[in-house]
């Protein structure tokens, strides 16, 4: 039987890139060789697109694009190519591809961009597709889908770039409707960058000023003080939750350029709950997921305050694939190894590319 051809596209221009090459080197390691044959290719952080032939090695450490064997590549939005156009030489050559896996975090990557044009490709990929992907990069859009389902979040408000002009007016009138301290985020990110706690007005103007420097859209939430929470979802038609872990409290500084240190290294599975709240968690995780039309993966954290209280904070859509990431460690808990997840991930996308979920 001739092998599956599937291609893994890491990198790109987001804050998160080193965290994709990480992952995306784990991924390759982990893909059934005798399955599937592996095409890579990368994104600079300038956003050039690089068909990569080297070792698995390279990308791990950064140095992938310094390969003197790398030649740029396109992946095709034309069907009838149902691939990737590589240019060497003045030449070029089209590699088909059977399913992508983009391995990409934060913007252009979990925002629905690279989905869209894999959707005009009609290549299939594993994960969330663009609605779904926006939907919950977008704070504001997250809020409000889980607000209409019933799913408690933070009280919010949001901030626009109209806003800008009486920016204090603003958020004087957020100050009295919701008590500090509050959070304050960029509504399209997929890391820290920008975010910030104000304890009263002046702090809080000053937090939405360094927010909309990362984002034209700024979501302004009530702090909320609890138990951090992790809930891993799999699946298409009948997607499924991990076990609940908990990232135990640190004073170290997670950062996203900081490839060795990993969310996941303070995350014991499973938390400490009673049954009743752990089975409701997981049940929260799975309608939140559909909710959102997501399929394939998600990461979903939630915040559980002292009095029961649960709060869903965010849904990753692009969850880091290192071994030591929330997401496989909580996937393994469930005996699913990391060969074994990305193989039907990569099989399921494959399965149900014609579905809208």
């Amino acid at each position: 039987m001739a092998k599956i051809k599937a291609a893994v596209i890491f990198g790109g221009t987001a804050q998160e890139h080193e965290l994709s090459l990480a992952s995306a080197a784990e991924v390759i390691r982990s893909i059934p060789k005798e399955k599937y044959n592996v095409t890579a290719v990368g994104i600079t952080k300038k956003g050039r697109w690089l068909y990569f032939p080297g070792d698995t090695d390279e990308i791990a450490d950064g140095s992938w694009e310094l390969n003197p064997d790398c030649t740029s590549a396109i992946l095709s939005p034309d069907p009838l190519h149902r691939g990737i156009i590589i240019l060497e030489n003045g030449e070029a050559s089209i590699r088909r591809i059977d399913v992508v896996i983009p391995v990409i975090q934060g913007k252009q990557g979990a925002d629905g961009t690279i989905q869209g044009l894999l959707d005009m490709s009609g290549i299939p990929y594993a994960g969330c597709g663009l609605l779904s992907s926006a939907s919950c990069m977008d704070k504001s859009h997250t809020h409000m889908v889980l607000d209409d389902y019933g799913i408690k979040t933070a009280e919010w408000k949001l901030i626009t770039q109209r806003d800008l002009n009486n920016i204090d007016e603003k958020c004087s009138e957020i100050s009295e409707t919701l008590d500090f301290p509050l959070a304050v985020k960029p509504a399209n990110s997929g890391c820290s960058a920008g975010t910030g706690i104000a304890h009263n007005l002046s702090e809080l103007i000053s937090a939405v000023k360094i927010a909309f420097s990362n984002d034209n859209k700024v979501v302004v939430e009530k702090f909320i003080n609890g138990r951090k929470l992790e809930v891993a979802v799999f699946g298409y038609d009948a997607p499924f939750a991990s076990y609940v872990g908990e990232i135990l409290p640190t004073s170290k500084t997670y950062n996203p350029t900081e490839v060795r240190k990993s969310s996941g290294d303070d995350l014991k599975i499973p938390a400490d709950l009673p049954d009743g709240v752990h089975n409701m968690i997981r049940e929260t995780a799975v309608k939140a997921f559909k909710a959102l039309g997501c399929k394939g993966i998600a990461r979903i954290d939630f915040f559980l305050q002292e009095d029961g209280t649960l709060f869903l904070n965010k849904i990753g859509t692009s969850p880091g694939l290192r071994l030591n990431s929330v997401y496989p460690k909580l996937m393994k808990h469930l005996g699913m190894e990391m060969s074994y997840l990305i193989d039907k991930l990569l099989e399921q996308a494959i399965e149900n590319s014609e579905k809208a979920y």
